[in-house]
Formats: C-alpha cells, sequence, structure tokens
C-alpha cells in the first residue's frame, strides 16, 4: 500500500455532494465508414470484457488511526458498476444534448466503497458519431497526467483493431514499489531534510513577496490571494448542478497570431478568456474596474514523472487592465505570466504546493461554513491549460474527433475553464454551477474575442 499526499488526500476531504471531487473527459468519436451501427453498443461488450485491472483503478482508500490514510486494492471488482452503456433519444441527438447528459453524469459523487472511477459509452449522437465519458476522481491524478492516461489508451492508427481501456493499461508506479534497503534509508532521509528546508525556505520567499505587495512597495510581481471581487456572477457559494459548454479555435489561425507577437498559446488564449469574461459580465450589468484574477494550476512534476497522484501548485494570475484594444491586453498578460514565471523559477516546487494547500484550506473552510456568498474570493474563476494529442487518435478505427476535460469547482468559484489542444485545435472547456446564467454565450464571446484580436494583428 501506499500513502496518499496530503494533496491527493485533501481532494478526499474537501469533497460534498455539492462539489464533487472528480476529473472527466469527454470523448467524441466518428464510428468507421461501413461499420455496424451497433459499434459501440459493441466497444461496450468489449470493455466489460477487460477485467484485469490495474492500479489505481483496482484501489480504494484505507483509513488509519495512526497515520495518513492509504492506497489498497479493493477486494472484488464488478465492472458493471463501473462501465455503463447509454444510448441518447432520437430527439436527443444536438451536441448541447450531449453535453447536458455528461453534465448528469458528472453531478454524483463516486462511490467510496469502491475504486473511484466510471466509464461510460454513450451511443446515439446522429450521423454516425458516439462519445466515451471517463470519469476518476482527483485524489487519483491531476488533469495532466488524466489526460496523458487516456491518450495512452488509444492509438494513433486507424487500423489498429486492439483496445487497452484505461483500467486495464498500467499507467502508475504505485504497483511493486520496492521499500529501500536500510543502506538507503540515510541518503533517503538526508534528501527528506533538504526538501524540507527548500519548502520552508521558498514559503518564507513567497511570504515576503505577498507582504510587499500587498504593502505596494512593488507593483505585479505576484499577484494576491483572496482580493478579487466577491460581487460577480463567477464567485460565490458552490451549489448542485453542473452545465457545460465549449468553444474551438484552429491552432493554425492562433500559431499566425503567435508569430507575429511573439507570444504563446497561453497569452492568446487567456487574452480570448479575459476578454469573453468582461464582456459576460456586462452581459449582466457587472462593469469591472479592476483586472480579472484566475487560479492557474502549473505542472510540478519532474521530467519522466508518470506516477499517479497530484503534482500541481495553484496560483494567482492577474489578467488585463480593463481596454477595449486587444493588442494591449495581450501585452498586459503578457507581462502578467512572465512574472508569475519568474515567481515560480524562483520558489522550490514543494513552496508551491504548500502554499496551495494553505490558500485553498481557507477557502475551502469557507465553502465548509457556507461563507462562499460574503467572503472574498481567491480568484474570479479557475483556468487550467492541459496539453493534448497533436494527431488524430482512435479506437478501433473510430476517431477521437474531440476531447473535452471536464473538472471540479474549487471552493468559491461557480466556472472553471479548461485549455486542452487535441488534433490542431484548441478547445475552451467551461464547466460551471448551474445558477451561472448563460453559460453558452460565454463560449460565443471567445469566440467573438479571438476574432477581433486576430483582426487587430493580422489586419
Amino acid at each position: 500500500m501506499n500513502k496518499l499526499s496530503l494533496l491527493d488526500f485533501g481532494f478526499f476531504i474537501a469533497e460534498t455532494e455539492a462539489s464533487p471531487k472528480h476529473v472527466a473527459g469527454l470523448l467524441v468519436f466518428q464510428r468507421p465508414a461501413k461499420s455496424a451501427p451497433t459499434f459501440a453498443k459493441d466497444l461496450y461488450r468489449e470493455y466489460l470484457g477487460h477485467t484485469d485491472l490495474k492500479a489505481p483503478f483496482d484501489q480504494v482508500i484505507a483509513f488509519s488511526l495512526t497515520g495518513m490514510p492509504q492506497w489498497k486494492k479493493a477486494a472484488s471488482i464488478d465492472l458493471s458498476q463501473h462501465v455503463f452503456y447509454h444510448r441518447l433519444k432520437n430527439a436527443s441527438k444536438d451536441r448541447q444534448a450531449l453535453y447536458r447528459f455528461a453534465c448528469e453524469l458528472h453531478v454524483p459523487m463516486l462511490d467510496r466503497s469502491r475504486p473511484l472511477w466510471e466509464t461510460h459509452v454513450i451511443d446515439g449522437l446522429g450521423q454516425g458519431r458516439f462519445a466515451i465519458y471517463h470519469k476518476i476522481h482527483h485524489a487519483y491524478a491531476d488533469g495532466v497526467t488524466m489526460s496523458r492516461w487516456i491518450a495512452e489508451t488509444l492509438s494513433g492508427s486507424p487500423n489498429d483493431m486492439g483496445i487497452s481501456p484505461i483500467w486495464s493499461h498500467g499507467h502508475s508506479r504505485r504497483e511493486g514499489k520496492r521499500p529501500k534497503p536500510a543502506q538507503e534509508a540515510l541518503p533517503s532521509l538526508r534528501n527528506e531534510m533538504a526538501d524540507t528546508a527548500r519548502r520552508a525556505t521558498g514559503i518564507g520567499r513567497l511570504g515576503a513577496m505577498l507582504l510587499l505587495e500587498g504593502s505596494k512597495l512593488t507593483k505585479n510581481a505576484i499577484a494576491l490571494p483572496f482580493v478579487s471581487s466577491a460581487k460577480t456572477l463567477l464567485t460565490g457559494q458552490v451549489t448542485p448542478g453542473r452545465q457545460f459548454a465549449a468553444a474551438g479555435i484552429s491552432m493554425e489561425r492562433i500559431n499566425r497570431i503567435r508569430e507575429r507577437t511573439r507570444s504563446t498559446v497561453n497569452h492568446v488564449a487567456l487574452t480570448c478568456l479575459d476578454s469573453a469574461l468582461r464582456r459576460y459580465l456586462m452581459d449582466h450589468g457587472v462593469d469591472l474596474k479592476r483586472p480579472i484574477v484566475i487560479q492557474m494550476p502549473v505542472n510540478l512534476r519532474r521530467d519522466g514523472d508518470k506516477a499517479a497522484g497530484n503534482k500541481i501548485g495553484i496560483v494567482q494570475v492577474e489578467l488585463s487592465e480593463p481596454t477595449d484594444d486587444p493588442f494591449v491586453r495581450l501585452r498586459n498578460i503578457g507581462f502578467s505570466l512572465r512574472n508569475v514565471r519568474s515567481m515560480m523559477d524562483g520558489v522550490a516546487p514543494a513552496a508551491i504546493e504548500s502554499y496551495t494547500i494553505l490558500t485553498g484550506l481557507v477557502a475551502q473552510a469557507a465553502e465548509t461554513l457556507g461563507l462562499s456568498d460574503a467572503m472574498r474570493p481567491l480568484s474570479n474563476a479557475m483556468v487550467s491549460n492541459v496539453p493534448g494529442p497533436s494527431g488524430f487518435l482512435y479506437i478501433k478505427g473510430a476517431r477521437m474527433e474531440e476531447m473535452h476535460p471536464i473538472s471540479t469547482l474549487p471552493p468559491s468559484n461557480l466556472l472553471n475553464v479548461t485549455l486542452f489542444s487535441y488534433a490542431g485545435t484548441l478547445f475552451f472547456g467551461l464547466v460551471a454551477a448551474d445558477q451561472l446564467p448563460d453559460l453558452q454565450s460565454l463560449s460565443e464571446h471567445v469566440q467573438q474575442a479571438f476574432a477581433e484580436l486576430e483582426a487587430c494583428i493580422l489586419h
């Protein structure tokens, strides 16, 4: 057995019916030409035959009175409680119907008496399409890891007729982890002490930066937590019910802007999102006079680290001052992201992880006590960027046309945006609480904001 990290365990204990802590991927496929109408149902049946489960998909949490909870192998697993087949009704074949159904699947908490995952095959989308919805508890993996796991189970060739389900692929290093021999114990202890020292030094450095910024002795060196306006549609007490919308922009179009302005995909995407959020708020009578602040997860893994669990930190990023000029907005966001990069390069990853846990505990306490509507939130929204495969992937010859991460909502935030690049398209996945009005209009504002940036830069 392996102990849960503090961050992994945090996702477990923070979970409520109003705010479940699982992440999901919604994959949309096109059936192969001349394939049978039963293709998706046959795939589901084939899935049920793969009963050799690998970690972490065969594991549950075991609690202990003497230490942190641990992962242990489940005594028995019934695949029919984890793998499901659905067929949308004939009158519900549009994309919005698929999104609504995926949200219905996304709302319930996973059953803690079983391994914390589900896979749903969704048939009947029309025009020969079907979808697969993978749902995995955040204690198992972060979004970047889950995206990699899903990609590993698909093929780069339409001629590959084999399948390797996500639960039987063997992704993590939890299994077979050997105990350290006695001669390795002392160096390991030294490493732990050095890591603790780096963590303490980094936390001190972060604290000093926050103090200087809060005292206005520095400007935009670091974004402060808990300073966002509490009076917007985007923040408040998280409630049950979810909705999802998406927008897609060609990477070819984005790259033309990047080349002209020497910017990154993140710069361009956040510029569009900043403009879209402001217009969305103005549609509902909110005109922010200060920059929007987002929470942004950052990957803290070393190169080559493919272990399960979460290795992320969450930092606050201040977007642009209010402006009607798309180029000025792009430039301002570029400055802000460079400051974030500089801050991260000067602080140990362990310190960023500790900062994430500390600020998250404050926000979680407010949500648990029902104070999120009154207390200032950590930020206006959560925004993450998950890199995906550059080419099309397949399952038994069916081409995956789209892949949308559907994430969890952090305390006090009613909107979570995941940027996901796949096969030449950057997708903006918007998951929100039900009380956020007209989410679809926000996705339309993203498209409009990109068109205006494109016209400003390229014409």
